[in-house]
């Protein structure tokens, strides 16, 4: 239950899903979390709830492609905490799917704003207060689709490969200062966006959901806490000889 007594961790895509199943986890073994989103009710109510566990959270409003937001955040986390531990890079969208000669400029752009910009406004930002701490952990959600291609949703699978290798990327770059860089690649998880993914291609949803379910070799799709034991894992000091890895949690699904 102290796996990360006392550690501050940001979460960016708070309020639903994976972000939400990680402030749970990440809460109920000691963290202080601070919980980003644009979803301002869901994120209040996931706050309300951790408080009324005794559990030490707060919420801002937090476009990650908007850089001046980002870096009001993070700052005012750290001034509220005193320090930053950990960031959890969760915040993500699914954007359109068609094929490549059929995406718009303002589809492609919108997808890789938030995927990827938003993953480098938090990283660059974090950053700092990492290194006034001593180090820290830096937890990237990409995909299977960061290591797989699929045809389908072009602008998704090209933003969680740019996260894959910006992890290793900074991995590299601050491991002398002890801060650590992993990316996480789940596969299905049955989200309120992997929802919506099948309702947008029409028929029924079970059936599409059964599908999907198949082609992993357990038999079934994930669920967000399978991807937040992962995230506890990566933000605690369990992990302190792991960096620039990548940690896939995918039934199997990448193993073909």
């Amino acid at each position: 239950m102290e796996r990360l007594k006392d550690k501050v961790c940001i979460i960016t895509g708070a309020a639903l899903g994976i972000g939400r199943a990680c402030a749970l986890r990440l809460a109920g073994e000691g963290a202080r979390v601070a919980l980003f989103d644009v979803l301002d009710d869901d994120a209040r109510a996931l706050r309300d709830e951790l408080r009324a566990a005794g559990h030490d959270a707060d919420c801002w409003h937090v476009d990650v492609a908007d850089e001046a937001q980002v870096r009001s955040a993070i700052d005012a986390v750290a001034a509220c905490q005193g320090r930053i531990d950990v960031l959890v890079n969760n915040a993500g969208i699914a954007g359109a799917n068609k094929p490549t000669d059929q995406i718009t400029e303002a589809e492609w752009d919108r997808v890789q704003a938030i995927n990827v910009k938003g993953v480098f406004f938090c990283v660059k930002h974090a950053i700092p207060h990492m290194r006034r701490a001593g180090g820290g952990s830096i937890i990237n959600l990409s995909s299977i689709y960061g290591l797989v291609g699929a045809a389908d949703s072009p602008p998704y699978h090209a933003s969680k490969g740019a996260v894959r290798l910006m992890s290793k990327t900074d991995a590299m770059l601050y491991a002398g200062e002890g801060i650590r860089v992993n990316s996480v690649h789940p596969g299905f998880i049955w989200t309120p966006m992997v929802q919506h993914h099948l309702e947008a291609g029409g028929g029924d949803v079970e059936a599409l959901r059964a599908q999907v379910a198949a082609l992993h070799p357990l038999g079934h799709l994930g669920e967000a806490d399978d991807i937040a034991w992962g995230v506890v894992y990566l933000a605690s000091d369990e992990s302190k000889f792991v960096t620039g890895s990548e940690l896939v949690i995918d039934g199997g699904y990448t193993a073909r």
